[in-house]
């Protein structure tokens, strides 16, 4: 008898939590930013660009459909990065130049928005940064090391079938030539080029000034200010003001903001760790810039 109403027990206990799994579930449908229908009606709206760049098909996705957008007038982008991967940050960089035809674009920037969330940046029409937010870092780094002597170490014998003479190169099982420095050189410089011509031609500012001003060079809100590489001092708020004003909307005018991800996402991790982020962005700051994982363990990145 006993044994039974255990049984029953332990019976009655699934039941009661399959049905809170399932209250969890459907909660967790409805969380996270309301319902569609009282979504989408602010003229204003913000994108967030935050932690170290490695992708950027859904930043992507909601710049462009706040360009196809009729309602929205004016977008926020609020970086809070110390940049990435050059491909994505380029991407990223396109699409605002993009949205900017069609839409009033105000770059807002956070506790940094450096290297690849600066060039973001400068895509916009107006930049607004904290007096102490770090930002610039306009440059690019590659880095590599070499194990070469370590699999000699543990009679390990890398073996290499190539098409090509450079196919291999920054392999930390190959010896870094004069050679292959000058072509990993030529790639670098090449990407720099890029940035900072970007950065000239949106901030309108001499190329011949620009490599003075970047060479990897970070620089407070204050002094990037003097410097001409943002426009405004001042913090989130006042950066969405500068949006309505461009747009020549009322201070009145509703914000779109970001939609909160849902309990569901947040319970089951879909979102970042906090403690990944924090690990992996300190990191990247430590080594000046972000970035670009090309071949192996060698970088180039913005």
């Amino acid at each position: 008898m006993k044994k039974r109403s255990v049984v029953i027990f332990i019976i009655l206990a699934g039941i009661a939590l399959f049905g809170l799994f399932l209250l969890f579930i459907l909660a967790a449908a409805f969380s996270g930013g309301g319902l569609p229908a009282f979504r989408g009606h602010e003229p204003v709206a913000i994108v967030e660009i935050t932690g170290p760049i490695f992708e950027s098909k859904e930043i992507l996705k909601d710049l462009k459909e706040y360009q196809d957008s009729s309602v929205v007038q004016a977008v926020v982008l609020r970086l809070d990065s110390p940049g990435g991967a050059v491909g994505p940050s380029q991407e990223i960089y396109e699409q605002v130049l993009e949205l900017k035809k069609h839409k009033k674009v105000v770059a807002s920037m956070g506790a940094v928005a450096a290297s690849g969330a600066y060039y973001i940046a400068c895509a916009s029409d107006h930049i607004v940064a904290n007096p102490g937010t770090i930002t610039g870092s306009i440059g690019v780094i590659m880095e590599m090391f070499g194990l070469k002597e370590l699999a000699k170490t543990l009679k390990i014998e890398p073996r290499v079938i190539k098409s090509g003479k450079f196919k291999n190169t920054g392999s930390p099982f190959k010896e870094l030539t004069e050679r292959d420095r000058q072509y990993l050189q030529h790639l670098t410089d090449d990407m720099y080029e890029q940035f900072v011509e970007a950065v000239a031609v949106n901030r309108n500012i001499p190329i011949a000034e620009m490599h003075h001003l970047a060479e990897g060079r970070v620089y407070t809100g204050r002094q990037a200010l003097e410097l001409k590489l943002v426009d405004e001092l001042g913090n989130y708020y006042k950066a969405i003001s500068a949006a309505k004003k461009l747009a020549g909307l009322p201070e009145s005018t509703k914000v779109l903001w970001p939609k909160e991800p849902t309990a569901f996402e947040e319970f089951f991790g879909n979102q970042k760790s906090e403690l990944t982020h924090l690990i992996v962005e300190r990191f990247l700051l430590s080594h000046s810039l972000p970035g670009w994982k090309m071949k192996n363990l060698s970088k180039a990145r913005y």
